[in-house]
C-alpha cells in the first residue's frame, strides 16, 4: 500500500494533468526509428524529395509524381526536417509534424469541449473529449507515423472549435472555420472539408438557435476563407502542370472500391478503432435525444453519421481513413461521460485498468526475456522472429518506461471516484501501452520492420552507373524505402519499362520466385530479418 501522504488526484482532471497523459502518449516513439511500412515510408520519402529536388509544389516518390495526398503535411514535415534534421536525423525530425499535428487537435478538441458544454459541465466534458481522442484504438500506432490524416485530424479539431465561436464573433469563427477546412483539405483531399461544411450548413437550417442574422456572416466568411486557401495548391499545380492536376483531382473525386463493400469493411474497422469513443456517443445520442436540434448535440453527430458514408465512398479500405470520426465522435461522447450509469462507467473504467496492465506487463515481460534469457521460451521467440538482433540495456528508455509504470500505478490506486475517471485510465493505460512499448522493445521493432538492411544490400550490388533500374510487382511503400535509404530510383511499373532497363527488382514471397525471363540473372536475394512473406531479388541482363 502507498503511504497515506501521496494525495488523491481529485477529477475532472486539470489542464496539466491533460497535457502530462498527451505527452506521454505522443513523444514516445515518435522518433528513434527507422520509416516503417506503409503510410509513414512514404510521407517521409515525400518530404525528402522535395528537400532533395527543391519543388514544393509536387509530392514525389523515387522520383516519380505521387498525388494521392496534397502537400500540406509536408511541407510542415519537411520545415521540422530542415530546423531539427542536423540534430534528429532527417525522418525522425519529419515526424515532429505528427506531433504537432496530434498535439494541435487536443488543444482544439478541448477548446470545442468547453463550448459545447452547459456551464455546469464545462471541465468535464473538455477533458471528456480530449481523454476520448487520446484513447481511440485506432490512433496508437498512426499518431506516431509520418502521415497528413494526422493534419486532417487537427483541421478537424480545430474546425469543430471554430464553428461553436459563432455566437460570440460570426466573421472570425466562419474565417477559422474556412481555413480549417482548407487546411483539410490540403492535407488529404475533400472528403472531410465535405462532410464538416455540409454538416454545418444542415446545422445552420435545422437549429433554431443558430437561424439569424449572424448566419451569413459566418458562412460568407468561410467561404471566402476555404475558396481562397484550398485553392492555392491546385491552381498552382495547374499552372505548372495541367496533366498533373488533372491527375489528382480525378483520383481525389473519383470511388475507389465498390460502395457496399467499403462500407461493411469501415463499419468493422471503426467498431475498434474508434473505441471507447462511439459507444459513449452513442450515449449521448440516446440520452440527450429530445435536444437532437441543439447545435452542440447535432453537429458532432451529423458530422460522425455523414463521415462514414463519406470514406466509405472515396475508398480505398485502410484503416487510417476512419481517423476523420474520431474528433467528432470524441465531442459527442463527452457529453455522455457525466451522464453514464454507474454500472456502465464501473465496467469501462475496470475495463481499462485490467486490460493495460495486463498487455503492458507482457511488454516488461518481454523486455525482461529478451535481457535476461529469463523465461527461456519467451526469450526464444523474440530471438526467432528477429534473427540477427542483439538487444541492449539503455538507462534512459528503461527509465522512461518505469517511470510511465509508476504513474500508471498511482493513476489506479489514487484516482478519487468521479464521472471522468474511467475515460481518464483508459488514455492513460493506452499511454502507458503504447509508452511501454516504444520505450523498451522499439530496437526490437525497428530491426523487423526497418527497410534499410534490404535497401543497403541491394545497393551494394547495384553499380553506380545503373541508371535505369526496372521494377516488377513493387508495393509504394517498398520503392519509397529504396529511394530514402539507399538512392535506388525504380521506374514506373509499365510494361515498356522492362525492356529499357539492364537491372530489374522483383518484390515477391520466398517460396515463389517467377523469373521474369531469358537473359536474365540473380545477382541477390533479400528480405528483411524474420520477415517470411516479402524477398526483393536482383537481375541484370546479360548472359550468364
Amino acid at each position: 500500500m502507498l503511504p497515506p501522504q501521496f494525495p488523491r488526484l481529485a477529477l475532472p482532471p486539470s489542464r496539466a494533468v491533460l497535457v502530462l497523459i498527451a505527452l506521454a502518449f505522443v513523444a514516445p516513439g515518435l522518433v528513434g526509428h527507422d520509416p516503417w511500412r506503409a503510410f509513414d515510408v512514404i510521407a517521409i520519402e515525400i518530404a525528402h524529395q522535395m528537400h532533395l529536388s527543391g519543388d514544393w509544389l509536387v509530392p514525389r516518390i523515387a522520383g516519380e509524381p505521387w498525388l494521392d495526398d496534397p502537400p500540406f503535411y509536408h511541407w510542415v514535415a519537411l520545415a521540422f526536417a530542415k530546423a531539427f534534421g542536423w540534430l534528429l536525423g532527417f525522418h525522425d525530425a519529419v515526424r515532429l509534424a505528427s506531433g504537432l499535428a496530434v498535439l494541435t487537435g487536443v488543444v482544439f478538441l478541448y477548446l470545442a469541449g468547453r463550448k459545447i458544454a452547459k456551464e455546469e459541465e464545462t471541465s468535464t466534458a473538455s477533458a471528456s473529449a480530449v481523454l476520448l481522442l487520446l484513447g481511440s484504438v485506432g490512433l496508437i500506432v498512426h499518431a506516431h507515423e509520418a502521415v497528413p490524416d494526422l493534419a486532417t485530424l487537427a483541421a478537424s479539431c480545430a474546425a469543430l472549435a471554430s464553428v461553436f465561436h459563432f455566437a460570440k464573433s460570426p466573421v472570425t469563427g466562419g474565417l477559422a472555420f474556412g481555413a480549417s477546412l482548407a487546411i483539410a483539405f490540403l492535407s488529404t483531399g475533400p472528403v472531410m472539408p465535405v462532410v464538416l461544411g455540409a454538416t454545418v450548413l444542415v446545422a445552420h437550417a435545422v437549429c433554431d438557435e443558430w437561424r439569424n442574422a449572424r448566419a451569413p456572416r459566418f458562412l460568407g466568411a468561410a467561404a471566402l476563407a476555404l475558396a481562397l486557401v484550398a485553392a492555392s495548391w491546385p491552381l498552382a499545380l495547374w499552372l505548372r502542370s495541367p496533366e498533373l492536376a488533372q491527375t489528382w483531382w480525378y483520383g481525389a473525386t473519383h470511388a475507389r472500391g465498390e460502395f457496399g463493400a467499403n462500407l461493411r469493411y469501415y463499419l468493422g474497422v471503426a467498431s475498434w478503432s474508434t473505441w471507447p469513443a462511439w459507444p459513449l456517443a452513442a450515449w449521448s445520442a440516446l440520452t440527450l435525444r429530445r435536444e437532437w436540434r441543439s447545435p452542440r448535440l447535432f453537429v458532432p453527430l451529423a458530422a460522425a453519421l455523414l463521415a462514414l458514408p463519406a470514406i466509405a465512398y472515396a475508398g480505398p479500405q485502410q484503416d487510417i481513413n476512419t481517423l476523420v470520426l474520431i474528433a467528432p465522435l470524441a465531442l459527442l461522447g463527452a457529453q455522455g461521460v457525466a451522464r453514464l450509469r454507474r454500472g456502465a462507467a464501473n465496467a469501462l473504467d475496470w475495463f481499462g485498468v485490467m486490460t493495460f496492465a495486463f498487455f503492458a506487463g507482457l511488454v516488461w515481460l518481454g523486455y525482461i526475456a529478451m535481457m535476461t534469457g529469463v523465461p527461456p521460451k519467451v526469450a526464444h521467440n523474440f530471438a526467432k522472429t528477429a534473427p540477427g538482433f542483439v538487444p541492449q540495456f539503455e538507462l534512459a528508455p528503461f527509465a522512461a518506461a518505469l517511470a510511465l509504470a509508476l504513474a500508471w500505478l498511482y493513476l489506479a490506486f489514487l484516482t478519487a471516484p468521479a464521472p471522468t475517471r474511467g475515460v481518464l485510465r483508459w488514455a492513460a493505460g493506452v499511454a502507458l501501452l503504447w509508452g511501454s512499448f516504444a520505450t523498451l522493445l522499439l530496437p526490437w521493432a525497428d530491426h523487423l520492420k526497418s527497410y534499410r538492411s534490404v535497401a543497403l544490400q541491394l545497393r551494394s550490388v547495384l553499380p553506380a552507373r545503373a541508371a535505369c533500374v526496372a521494377q516488377r510487382s513493387l508495393g509504394a511503400p517498398q520503392r519509397a524505402a529504396l529511394s530514402y535509404h539507399a538512392g535506388i530510383r525504380t521506374e514506373p511499373a509499365r510494361p515498356a519499362a522492362t525492356p529499357q532497363c539492364d537491372w530489374l527488382i522483383v518484390q515477391g514471397s520466398p517460396r515463389a520466385e517467377t523469373a521474369p525471363g531469358p537473359g536474365w540473372r540473380k545477382l541477390a536475394d533479400v528480405g528483411r530479418p524474420g520477415d517470411r512473406g516479402e524477398r526483393y531479388r536482383l537481375y541484370r541482363r546479360g548472359p550468364g
